[in-house]
């Protein structure tokens, strides 16, 4: 029998092959780096995190993305298991040392009989005797697969830009100014390095960010959208002088144990990026800024005036489907339905989102390969959610990249009441939050045991 193809190396094309070879099928994983390299990668690992280094809150009780991590453990993620495995110190947050975690992921995809990585470039759709197709390129598929697409579709592609975090030596912050601390005391207290900045310091930083040097788009790239969840530095200052204080740089939940009876006005966070913990990244300072200005700007924050970048920060041009219109119910093509899709290239966003659709596509692939029906996740759950979302909740005519979020769950109904003296009291807060999660693990549960996967 011939075998599944899955184009590209990312989060979601790993987590894809992974699962087609866990259901017993043989599978191709094509990646084209380093035969031709991206403005983002900087290795030719599978897996590997071009942006920041966190899975974000891993809080399954009150947090959408903690309870997709919880779901995709149970669905035996392999993007989960070494995400665990190569953890570093992020508060409530899943944060990994992203080239331990890439070099794990692709050592087991290595391992894996069932599993063939070729290195090349698919630059164009693939030949018809691909019966079994999942394109996972990501943000930054081929230009010649991507011209090929829109030209199958019919359909414009639809763009945005997402910026890049940059990343600082750890012994070249100076600890006598920044402090270690987590906001409100979280997760072991001390999980990032703060850097204060009081009002005078934050306006000057913020008209040095507004003055800068920064990214030259083409012309065609202009009105391309940003999109919202990471969004530069410099396009969040321009909406008004306070939006990072209210934003990345919010001051609450700390203290300085250097000057404590002194409330900043403003506070850069910094937070581990390997497991050695000689990296920190600069925790939402997307920017689009030449690389000289990031340099003067940044070391004007107190403890980073002699910080030694390991990466300043970037900005690269993503590319996704309209996944509503043009995408079925298990991700395929309606125009060609050999070919389904999977990860950023269908509007998802997020490292989790991109490896939970992989999950999913490579699941289907595989029950369709097998010849066998395959039940999507019950809509109560992450993954439902996710998928449904992707394959027509959104909205086709204004469809744009989507963290997972309690607002993509059906609806509570009744679970959003709790009687107290014989009269309904709605939930609300963290008690929701927990209605949600509740609901999601019985219907997850009970959807596992009725397809006896374990």
């Amino acid at each position: 029998m011939a075998p599944v193809h899955v184009i590209g190396g990312g989060l979601a094309g790993s987590e894809a092959a992974w699962q087609l070879a866990r259901l017993g099928v043989a599978v191709v994983l094509h990646e084209m780096r380093p035969i031709r390299g991206t403005a983002a990668h900087q290795t030719d690992q599978l897996a590997e995190l071009v942006c920041s280094n966190s899975f974000r809150s891993d809080d399954a009780d009150y947090n959408a993305v903690g309870l997709l991590h919880e779901e995709m453990r149970r669905m035996g993620s392999l993007i989960l298991e070494m995400a665990d495995a190569h953890k570093v110190p992020a508060g409530g947050a899943l944060a990994v040392d992203r080239d331990g975690f890439s070099g794990a992921v692709q050592s087991a995809l290595e391992a894996e009989p069932l599993v063939r990585i070729e290195r090349s470039e698919i630059d164009a759709l693939p030949p018809d005797d691909w019966d079994n197709v999942i394109i996972a390129t990501g943000p930054l598929t081929s230009p010649g697969l991507t011209t090929a697409i829109s030209n199958l579709t019919g359909e414009d592609n639809l763009a945005f830009f997402d910026a890049i975090a940059p990343i600082v030596h750890k012994d070249s912050i100076d600890l006598t100014k920044a402090w270690f601390q987590s906001r409100y005391d979280k997760g072991d207290g001390a999980d990032y390095i703060n850097c204060p900045l009081n009002q005078a310091e934050y306006e000057t930083f913020i008209a040095d960010i507004i003055a800068a040097d920064k990214t030259v788009f083409h012309e065609w790239e202009e009105s391309t959208p940003y999109f919202e969840g990471c969004l530069p530095i410099e396009v969040m200052a321009a909406r008004g002088p306070q939006t990072l204080a209210f934003g990345p740089m919010k001051p609450v939940g700390l203290t300085n144990p250097h000057n404590p009876s002194v409330k900043a006005h403003a506070v850069l966070q910094l937070r581990q990026d390997n497991a050695l913990g000689t990296l920190y990244n600069m925790v939402g300072f997307q920017t689009k800024m030449k690389h000289g200005d990031q340099k003067r700007i940044f070391s004007s924050i107190a403890g980073l005036e002699n910080a030694e970048f390991a990466r300043f920060g970037g900005l690269h041009r993503n590319t996704f489907i309209n996944g509503p219109k043009l995408l079925d119910q298990s991700f395929r093509l309606k125009a060609a339905p050999r070919l389904r899709f999977a990860g950023q290239i269908t509007g998802c966003e997020g490292y989790v989102e991109s490896a939970a659709v992989g999950l999913m596509a490579g699941r289907f692939a595989a029950f369709d390969h097998l010849g066998r029906q395959a039940d999507a996740p019950p809509p109560e759950t992450a993954l439902g959610a996710l998928l449904a979302h992707i394959t027509g909740g959104g909205d086709a005519d204004s469809y744009q990249p989507m963290n997972i979020n309690f607002g993509l769950l059906p609806p509570l109904g009744d679970d959003a009441f709790v009687k107290i003296n014989n009269k309904n009291k709605k939930l609300r807060g963290k008690e929701r939050k927990a209605a949600y999660t509740s609901r999601a693990r019985r219907a997850l549960g009970e959807w596992l045991s009725q397809n006896h996967i374990s």
